[in-house]
């Protein structure tokens, strides 16, 4: 296939097209280095340097022969828009183009007003793309679980049967976000519902865990590794855990640590999103996936990080720390996530050799730690 990768430039975004690239389809990636920007603005620069877009396409053009696109501009202007998907005409759409981190769209009035501009503007933009330029074409998006909250019922996969008044019908699952990041994705899924209604777009949205890691089969050379993030804005939790153990920083645990999410590989982020290109929604349909392999506390994960690194003979110490964010710190959680694992996806799961990989990477990039970045006490109220 032709596949737009927006946000090709991201954690998710790269290893994306490096996978797809190499599974044999036409790939260009578009981004305009928000990422970087905030990172470099907020200073929480990465763990390691990566490369530009372009040096990552050479690179990886290099070491297998396929050859990625490359386009920058920002996807809130619609004439780089129109041009972009007049250019590429694509078969398929992959959505990663937005500001990605729940705590920076909380840092101030700034940045949530960025998050809400930037996200709904950019899938705005998409849809009207694709209506204009490839009508037929499939958007997958990447939501977030975050779009459910922690309600105290099962979470079912995107759609919920209601019977009330002696009369059912089908609606979106009820969705309560905890940041205003979240609350944009739900804004994306109904923007999208809408205009899968109206225009009869193929659309898949998939409902996201926390991914953690950084290897996949296509980044053996280092160089081509994504961003990996230590620090609380941009930083997942089981990244940010495994780059404390090394530090000699305490793992950072908000409050009780009984919050409950779903996680996931990021070779299962590569796997779920190539599924779901070549098993495609079908017109006038919004298909939702949750998307993620294992249910963990923050204690357990902390438990887990502490555990593998003792084995490597670091000490490593669990504290306690005053929320930052309101949320629920002991709650019910069972979302329920067959619809990718019926599409062929083999899960990889989180093993003490998947962690002691992460932290002997990371402790052969100590020197990069920067400590002051890894809790900044950002306030969600």
């Amino acid at each position: 296939m032709n596949i737009l990768i927006l946000g090709g430039d991201g954690y998710l975004g790269w290893p994306t097209a490096m996978h797809l690239s190499g599974k044999g389809h036409e790939i260009t990636v578009v981004d305009n280095y928000l990422r970087r920007r905030m990172c470099r603005d907020e200073d929480v620069e990465p763990l390691f340097d990566v490369p530009n877009l372009f040096e990552r396409t050479r690179i990886w053009k290099a070491i297998s022969g396929n050859e990625v696109k490359v386009m920058i501009g920002d996807l809130m202007d619609w004439s780089f828009v129109a041009e972009v998907f007049e250019a590429t005409k694509p078969d398929a759409i992959v959505h990663y183009a937005e500001q990605p981190s729940a705590p920076y769209s909380m840092l101030s009035r700034r940045a949530a007003t960025m998050t809400i501009q930037n996200n709904l503007l950019v899938t705005a933009n998409i849809v009207f793309a694709v209506k204009e330029f490839c009508s037929k074409s499939q958007i997958v998006k990447i939501g977030t679980m975050g779009e459910y909250g922690t309600p105290n019922i099962d979470i079912e996969e995107g759609w919920l049967e209601v019977a009330h008044q002696n009369r059912r019908e089908k609606f979106l699952y009820p969705r309560q976000a905890g940041s205003l990041y979240h609350t944009t994705k739900i804004m994306d899924t109904d923007l999208l519902w809408f205009y899968v209604r109206m225009w009869d777009l193929a659309v898949t949205d998939l409902m996201q865990g926390p991914v953690y890691g950084l290897f996949t089969d296509e980044n053996n050379d280092h160089r081509l590794l994504p961003f990996f993030n230590y620090d609380e804005l941009f930083g997942t939790v089981l990244n940010r855990f495994v780059v404390q153990a090394v530090a000699g920083y305490p793992l950072t645990v908000y409050g009780k640590g009984g919050q409950t999410r779903g996680y996931l590989n990021i070779r299962d982020t590569l796997n779920c999103v190539r599924l779901s290109l070549e098993k495609p929604a079908e017109p006038g349909q919004l298909r939702i996936f949750n998307q993620f392999t294992e249910t963990f506390t923050v204690n357990e994960l902390a438990e887990r990080v502490k555990k593998a690194a003792g084995a490597l003979g670091l000490k490593v110490t669990i504290r306690s720390v005053e929320n930052p964010r309101k949320e629920a710190e002991e709650h019910y959680y069972n979302p329920r996530h067959t619809g990718l694992l019926e599409l062929g996806l083999k899960p990889n799961y989180l093993t003490d050799d998947v962690l002691t990989r992460m932290l002997e990477f990371v402790m052969a990039h100590k020197d990069g730690i920067k400590t002051h970045q890894i809790y900044k006490k950002v306030k969600w109220d």
